[in-house]
């Protein structure tokens, strides 16, 4: 007989003597099953192995097999105490939880916020990786503001306002925003924000105690006039900006508007938070430079980050202001992580530095244009309504008008039954949205899924009631 057979007789027979048995009691040896079943040693392992996986029996080393001890049923738990203990749920969980869903297998993806996997350096930052795994400084404590390498290279791209000293390595954009918010105000102070604005400031912004007060932007950045308005009738002291390609509307804050927008801040005796984490995302001509570039006195604190640009993964950015603010930010970092894994640091420092980073460069911008264009054809074609006046030059995503009356919330989960995925435009507003918006990333898919992504989207609209 075959070697599954004897298996399956072994097992049937080590089943009985279990079911007569007690908790506790020894089994046969391996050497008496292989006599009693003319079986291989290692046939009579494998079977006594899938019981032990199965928890019928227990081997214990150097002793045996025995019947493995009946689990007694557990009541069931009650953690309803937890509701009076926590108190109220911070808000904006369920919009940075929907943000960071993964989409269903069989839906095209037109949100989300990093890269396409098909357009993400896995290879160069693997191999980057490998490298510094075998560093054996790279699994050493370093220093609590990061590699002062690395920091230099994250000041030069800040345009020469930075210094390396001014600089400290966060795990991502978003610990780097957390730390910022913590470090430079106290619970109740009043955050200023472009509106509509990144919906992961929002949400920090909240759960650290903070009144956000929304400033209006439009295609050309955030309104300087209004921004020293809400300056003066608020007394505020922080200012979040994301001044190139703005998540989600894509604006970049104008020529124009830059002196003014830093003179309002100086007047204002403030701090402007640059967010810049689309520079790596420019798609035509060239971005211009951050803000923190021109700016003498110390006004600007600066954020860059990888990931965006990069990969979900690369979880590396940098965070920089000079004077007493700098030395609370290096203060806020220590107490909350110590230091970022020095094996990732060594790999980004690699990665940014060789010929891979360029070539990466390159690639993207070809492939966002593509898709941009792909998204933006398809949208001419099926939706013409939603096609945005303005086209943002950079970064990840579309922001759609929908027309008067429609309820945005209810368009995207209609669009996902459909099998496409959006992000509604409500959660990226800090008060009112003054109009109903979709947030469309032409970064996740493919353009040639980008027609019947949209055609799914028109479906979806189409069955939405009309507006009173």
């Amino acid at each position: 007989m075959g070697n599954g057979n004897a298996a399956a007789r072994v097992i049937h027979d080590l089943r009985g003597l279990v079911a007569r048995a007690q908790p506790g009691d020894r089994m046969p040896s391996v050497r008496e099953l292989t006599a009693r079943h003319h079986a291989s040693p290692v046939t009579v392992t494998e079977a006594v192995r899938q019981l032990v996986a199965e928890g019928v029996v227990e081997a214990r080393s150097g002793r045996g097999t025995f019947v493995a001890a009946v689990p007694v049923p557990e009541r069931a738990p009650d953690l309803s105490w937890q509701t009076v203990a926590l108190g109220p749920r911070p808000p904006g969980e369920e919009d940075m939880q929907a943000l960071l869903a993964l989409p269903p297998a069989d839906a095209i993806p037109l949100s989300g916020g990093y890269l396409d996997p098909d357009l993400q350096p896995a290879a160069a930052l693997g191999a980057a990786l490998a490298r510094a795994a075998r560093q054996p400084a790279s699994w050493q404590r370093g220093s609590a503001e990061g590699r002062e390498d690395l920091r230099a290279w994250f000041a030069r791209q800040a345009g020469g306002g930075l210094a390396a000293r001014d600089m400290v390595i966060c795990p991502g954009g978003q610990a780097a925003l957390s730390s910022a918010l913590r470090a430079l105000t106290t619970a109740g102070d009043t955050l200023l924000v472009e509106s509509p604005t990144y919906l992961g400031a929002l949400a920090t912004a909240r759960a650290a105690g903070l009144r956000v007060v929304p400033v209006p932007a439009d295609a050309d950045g955030v309104r300087p006039d209004q921004l020293a308005a809400a300056f003066t009738r608020t007394g505020a002291r922080l200012f979040y900006c994301q001044p190139l390609y703005a998540n989600p509307t894509g604006a970049t804050l104008a020529t124009r508007r830059r002196a003014e927008v830093a003179a309002a801040v100086r007047a204002a005796g403030a701090f402007l938070i640059e967010d810049d984490y689309a520079r790596d995302l420019t798609i035509d001509g060239e971005a211009p430079p951050p803000l923190a570039a021109d700016d003498p006195d110390g006004h600007v604190i600066h954020l860059r980050s990888l990931t965006k640009s990069a990969a979900p993964g690369l979880r590396v950015a940098a965070i920089g202001a000079r004077g007493p603010a700098g030395a609370r930010l290096r203060a806020a970092r220590l107490l909350d992580d110590f230091f970022v894994a020095g094996s990732l640091q060594q790999a980004t420092l690699e990665f940014v530095t060789s010929p891979a980073w360029a070539r990466h460069h390159r690639a993207v911008r070809t492939a966002l244009r593509g898709r941009r264009e792909a998204l933006l054809a398809a949208l001419r074609r099926h939706l013409p309504q939603l096609v945005p006046q303005a086209v943002p030059r950079g970064g990840l995503h579309l922001w759609a008008r929908l027309p008067d009356g429609t309820d945005d919330v209810a368009l995207a989960a209609a669009a996902a039954n459909e099998g496409v995925v959006v992000f509604p435009g409500r959660p990226w507003y800090a008060a009112e949205p003054p109009a109903p918006h979709l947030r469309l990333t032409y970064a996740a898919a493919p353009p040639d899924l980008m027609d019947e992504a949209v055609r799914r989207l028109s479906r979806a609209l189409d069955g939405q009631p009309a507006s009173s």
